[in-house]
């Protein structure tokens, strides 16, 4: 039977933001995130400043967390945190910071899989968000990771497929540090693709079976045609960003409908959500949405706030993990993939 009354606090420290959320049952009463800016000069995240950052920023964070849901951390039920996959550096903070705090207040500790929070963040009681049904099939996509993934309950997850090198992600961002943008570079893509031709630059697939992808040739094919065009015209990037952009999007995520659409067709699953970082970008949302009318599927798109790495999602997670008592020891340590 389920407690009607649950009390989560949730930390996520998995990569470059500190983020403390509070839940009451699947409701989320604050979610919190300190994001670091220091990264920005190096062109991507570096480990060790990160989890400095973290260091600092944790007490704060969460602080800010508890005061905004306006509870005691004596009503607390649980602590949940995340403990992979991430950096091994930044998970070490939220994951000690996390024991600690179990610790000292004698409650259960709820380990979580970031990659399943994601997913997760779906089932957070949000009045402008639809609730998906089982099964469906996820399309994850951040930073780090590509996957389609079978949901079959709350909690029950089958991986189909994944990327075989690099993560949809990097492949934005790594595009965009060779054409001079800043990092991250993913979000500004799509701003320029907005407003580019998406068929003006072709780019070579890579052939992978069945469910899986690989990012790594794209990326370097992309180098390549830069610097072909470079040598030609200098200012090719500048006078052609928006659609170098465009066309560049629309290839990725191209690759991504396709995969999804095979699924999808082989299993006869009529439901399909999106999470992770990536899936706050436009024109994948565009053509979730076009895959929906053309093969008569059910789709469900996360709040931009649950996209990219939060608390909320470790918190929802928890909360399901809590109905089932899946508790964790205090012995757990971080895993990175």
């Amino acid at each position: 039977m389920q407690n009607l009354n649950t009390f989560i606090l949730a930390i996520e420290s998995s990569c470059d933001d500190t983020s403390c959320a509070v839940l009451h049952n699947n409701e989320v009463l604050s979610n919190v995130t300190a994001n670091q800016k220091i990264h920005e000069q190096y062109g991507g995240v570096v480990p060790e400043l990160a989890s400095r950052d973290h260091q600092k920023n944790i007490l704060p964070v969460v602080d800010a967390a508890v005061k905004k849901a306006n509870i005691s951390l004596s009503q607390i039920n649980a602590i949940a945190v995340t403990r992979g996959p991430g950096l091994m550096g930044s998970l070490l903070v939220g994951l000690n910071f996390a024991k600690s705090l179990s610790l000292s207040l004698n409650i259960p500790l709820i380990e979580v899989d970031h990659m399943q929070a994601h997913i997760m963040a779906h089932f957070i009681k949000d009045k402008d968000q639809a609730i998906p049904t089982f099964p469906f099939i996820c399309l994850t996509v951040s930073g780090g990771h590509t996957q389609l993934v079978k949901v079959s309950d709350y909690l029950k997850f089958e991986l189909m497929g994944q990327t075989l090198d690099d993560a949809v992600g990097e492949a934005f961002d790594k595009a965009a540090k060779i054409m001079g943008l800043p990092y991250p570079g993913g979000p500004l893509i799509d701003k320029y693709a907005q407003q580019g031709n998406p068929n003006r630059f072709k780019f070579a697939d890579a052939k992978i079976p069945e469910y899986n992808f690989s990012f790594s040739g794209i990326k370097t094919s992309f180098l390549y045609f830069i610097q072909k065009e470079q040598n030609v015209n200098p200012n090719f990037v500048q006078e052609n960003m928006n659609d170098i952009c465009a066309s560049y999007q629309y290839h990725l995520i191209d690759v991504l409908i396709k995969k999804t659409k095979l699924l999808l067709k082989d299993t006869g699953i009529k439901n399909l959500t999106i999470a992770g970082g990536v899936s706050a970008n436009s024109e994948l949302r565009k053509q979730i949405k076009v895959l929906e009318k053309e093969i008569n599927i059910n789709t469900f798109i996360p709040q931009f706030d649950y996209c990219t790495d939060n608390a909320a999602m470790i918190g929802i997670t928890a909360y399901y993990k809590f109905q089932n008592k899946q508790f964790s020891s205090l012995n757990i340590t971080p895993f990175t993939s």
